[in-house]
């Protein structure tokens, strides 16, 4: 049996109030065993919660603050991401980073908030899960300043060239998550995965976004996956039955899943 892990699913997110459990059943029957719920922020973590104890077994909270957002409140925000940390066992400290698309206003706090949350997953032995999204730079400026700690984790929706890889590989065992962009015309991403190799990548749906064709422009969902994987089969040139089971046995020692 195929077996897939999507290691970015915002499950818990309303958009999926009318059909959960739904969705949960067809990433099921799809072959998609686990999946990580990648935390954004206090406003919406007890849904996370919710959804990992609803969904036992198959779904796992993370804990972290997200980079957008990063406001004047970040120091209540952040202090609650440790809070959570002193209280439960999460499976990775995420989502976290940061991100210079939507706004450089608070680029300085996110730079401190990200640096303190991967000092925080190397103190609890955890995986981070990594939002980079118009902020290389910015980042290997924090990576560097984290130098003398242990990191390993996953750069999420990865966008970057090879050589982007290679640098951050220089400060951690890190992976890239391949998602729905990689169905996409053009896509810089399908140009780059061969070079980075299936070792170094994890399969994600960021769901209910970044929805892989042929579905783009509808909610995503996990049960996509599926068309990930196919797309990389395409790009590898092996059966995607390889697919599966690279990608999965690297999340699963990743997150620690048995």
């Amino acid at each position: 049996m195929i077996e897939f892990i999507d290691t970015h699913s915002h499950l818990y997110d309303e958009a999926f109030d009318s059909d959960r459990e739904e969705a949960v059943r067809r990433s099921v029957d799809s072959g998609v065993t686990s999946c990580i719920l990648p935390a954004i922020d206090k406003s919406s973590h007890n849904s996370l919660l919710k959804c990992e104890e609803t969904f036992k077994g198959y779904a796992f909270a993370a804990a972290g603050l997200h980079p957008t957002s990063v406001k004047d409140d970040w120091e209540s925000e952040l202090e609650f991401v440790f809070e959570e940390c002193s209280r439960r066992r999460y499976i990775a400290i995420g989502e976290i980073g940061m991100d210079g698309y939507w706004s450089k206003e608070y680029m300085a706090e996110q730079a401190t908030v990200f640096r303190e949350q991967l000092k925080l997953a190397s103190s609890l032995n955890l995986p981070v899960i990594i939002h980079s999204r118009d902020s290389y730079e910015e980042i290997f400026s924090v990576l560097k300043s984290c130098k003398s700690i242990e990191m390993r984790g996953v750069f999420h929706a990865f966008s970057g060239s090879t050589e982007i890889f290679q640098r951050l590989r220089g400060y951690g065992d890190f992976k890239v998550g391949i998602g729905g962009v990689v169905t996409y015309k053009k896509a810089h991403i399908a140009e780059s995965v061969k070079e980075i190799g299936l070792d170094n990548i994890v399969l994600e749906t960021d769901s209910p976004w970044l929805t892989p064709v042929p579905f783009r422009g509808k909610k995503n969902e996990p049960s996509y996956i599926v068309h990930i994987a196919g797309k990389l089969s395409e790009i590898f040139n092996i059966p995607v039955e390889d697919i599966a089971a690279v990608t999965t046995s690297n999340g699963r020692k990743l997150f620690n899943l048995q």
